[in-house]
């Protein structure tokens, strides 16, 4: 049911952030990297992933509810609820090749504090995408001066550095989205 309405509304989000998860693992195995689908919902993004060959994936999310939706799909290896920020998640160091984040960081979600825990858990030389609306950098206040200077201090720490950030029409409904990735050191 919600995978519809989303579909009915036109986001395309969950195709963008795969599709640079997918360049960003470009020449590695697909059925080999591991990849952990940040703020997972219903499994929008490992859908996508799944239909370009990627078969080990994780998710997290704080909902059982939706977990238990993404779990009817089949495409997670292993559904892990729990909220994404500062706290470290029941993950070991250096576990995924890729994290793919769409839609996550919005009204009353994650704040820039999850970052270092991003970067925890994927490998040195693995990649983090990060895709959400365009404007939340402008009109939510937690990330108003403070999402993308905690993405620059988190670079200029050795911690990860920037490999893209591009923005895209239409990510839902007139609505701009902006994509983030990062390279973890």
């Amino acid at each position: 049911m919600l995978t519809e309405i989303i579909t009915q509304l036109k986001c395309i989000a969950p195709r963008v952030c795969a599709d640079a998860v997918q360049k960003a693992l470009a020449g590695s195995d697909r059925k080999e990297v591991r990849i952990l689908d940040v703020a997972a919902g219903t499994g929008l993004v490992g859908e996508e992933l799944q239909k370009m060959g990627f078969t080990n994936m994780d998710a997290v999310d704080g909902s059982r509810d939706m977990l238990d939706l993404a779990e009817r799909k089949q495409i997670y290896q292993r559904l892990i609820c729990d909220f994404v920020g500062a706290k470290p998640m029941d993950i070991e160091n250096d576990t995924y090749d890729a994290i793919a984040c769409c839609s996550a960081f919005g009204p009353g979600h994650l704040k820039e504090d999850c970052l270092p825990e991003l970067i925890r858990v994927v490998k040195p030389g693995g990649s983090i995408v990060i895709t959400f609306r365009e404007e939340y950098l402008h009109i939510v206040e937690d990330y108003k001066d403070k999402l993308e200077p905690a993405m620059v201090r988190l670079q200029d720490s050795g911690l990860w550095e920037r490999v893209s950030r591009d923005v895209f029409p239409k990510f839902y409904e007139d609505k701009d989205g902006i994509t983030f990735v990062y390279k973890v050191l």
